[in-house]
């Protein structure tokens, strides 16, 4: 779809990135239902989607729906190499890209128009480029908004372009179900479809003040604006993380305490490493539950002072499953995450007074000198060069990155 008055916001998004990466490594994968992980499906191809399989659902349940289905473990270091050669693409195509995961991004191409040609050419382009120097299929939505470019992408996958021009915007966002819409999920559309409200034309309709009493002010302030078209935010470049996090899918089966402390130490051993990497620092722990019954809990700890220390992060970590582990063992745990927020820049930060108390073992500098030891050796010799004790026994497993917040 190529017309002359366009808007200048990309959405790009890989179609089912992790099926779609084995299926591009393995070529009896393709055309075939392909499941990413055993007890939990991580991702689905679209052969395996239009059989009812969904991220997240239980291994089980998505064999029963697609038993001819071929389920691989997942290889998060092959799909963390693909996300960071797309993401390469993006940056040669404009400098103002803004990641919003590690299979998404926005581009704003609005400055390239007189060197690169209309935003449509350019998605053309892109979505040549990925396919050829990465090997993956990738939905480009163009419209002159981040949310309107995201629906866009949405609507065209698999393996599609869409152009929404800013004159056909609400003629193309309206007959949408309300699902659609940026920030409604289960509950919120239970809610609205309770009242007859079911296409994002329904939400228009109704006043603001109707959706502050029906959703809360935040919320029906934000779906309003967006039934209506409006979005004021830019395509933020350059954009640091206010959080890193891991999670790793455990499957239905009870794991001892034992293996979920193994498991927390891997999760810390990586993303403290990660910190290190990036000269950041972190204040707060954040420790993420899912339960056999798909309900949650997150519990979080706020510490002294910042850091970057693998012993003082782990012993956070630690202490936050100690707490939970009641809630672990009556609902039977199925994903155990953290992420660490609050980061800063390594040596921005200003220093707490000890005020007399000796330094916590993991603050010293000796502390210091063995994480660095331990990164230096890493990096020359690979990441297994030097292991943890605790994780001798340690199966990586479905271990994946979080979302960015």
């Amino acid at each position: 779809m190529f017309v002359t008055n366009e808007g200048s916001i990309l959405h790009a998004d890989l179609d089912a990135f992790y099926a779609s990466v084995e299926q591009r490594d393995d070529p009896r994968l393709r055309g075939r239902p392909v499941i990413v992980g055993g007890g939990v499906v991580l991702a689905a191809s679209y052969e395996a989607k239009a059989l009812g399989v969904r991220t997240a659902m239980g291994g089980a349940q998505a064999r029963r729906l697609c038993p001819h289905a071929v389920v691989v473990p997942p290889r998060m270091a092959v799909y963390s190499a693909a996300s960071k050669a797309v993401f390469e693409v993006f940056r040669r195509t404009t400098p103002v890209v803004e990641g919003v995961s590690i299979d998404e991004a926005f581009l704003d191409v609005g400055g390239l128009r007189r060197i690169a040609g209309r935003p449509s050419e350019i998605a053309v382009r892109l979505r040549a480029e990925v396919l050829a120097q990465v090997g993956l299929p990738i939905t480009v939505g163009v419209a002159r908004t981040k949310f309107l470019a995201k629906v866009a992408s949405g609507v065209a996958k698999p393996d599609g372009l869409l152009v929404v021009p800013p004159d056909r915007e609400l003629e193309f966002l309206h007959p949408l179900p309300v699902e659609r819409l940026w920030g409604v999920g289960k509950v919120t559309s239970g809610k609205l479809r309770e009242r007859g409200v079911r296409t994002v034309h329904d939400v228009a309709q109704l006043p603001e003040a109707a959706l502050v009493s029906m959703l809360g002010p935040g919320t029906g302030r934000h779906l309003h604006a967006l039934a209506h078209g409006r979005d004021p935010r830019s395509v933020q470049s350059g954009r640091r993380r206010r959080s890193i996090g891991s999670q790793r899918a455990l499957g239905r089966h009870t794991r001892s305490p034992a293996e979920l402390d193994e498991i927390l130490v891997s999760i810390v051993d990586r993303l403290a490493r990660r910190l290190r990497s990036a000269s950041r620092v972190c204040r707060t722990v954040v420790l993420r539950l899912r339960f056999a019954d798909f309900t949650r809990a997150t519990r979080s700890h706020t510490l002294g002072e910042s850091t970057d220390h693998t012993d003082a992060l782990l012993s956070a970590a630690r202490r936050l499953l100690a707490a939970a582990h009641p809630l672990v063992y009556d609902r039977g745990l199925t994903l155990l995450g953290l992420s660490f927020m609050n980061l800063d820049q390594q040596g921005s930060v200003q220093l707490a007074l000890p005020f007399g108390q000796p330094a916590s073992p993991a603050m010293t500098p000796e502390a210091t000198a063995l994480d660095s030891a331990v990164d230096a050796l890493r990096d020359r010799f690979g990441s297994s060069a030097l292991t943890r004790a605790a994780l001798l026994r340690h199966d990586a497993g479905a271990e994946m990155p979080m979302l960015p917040d």
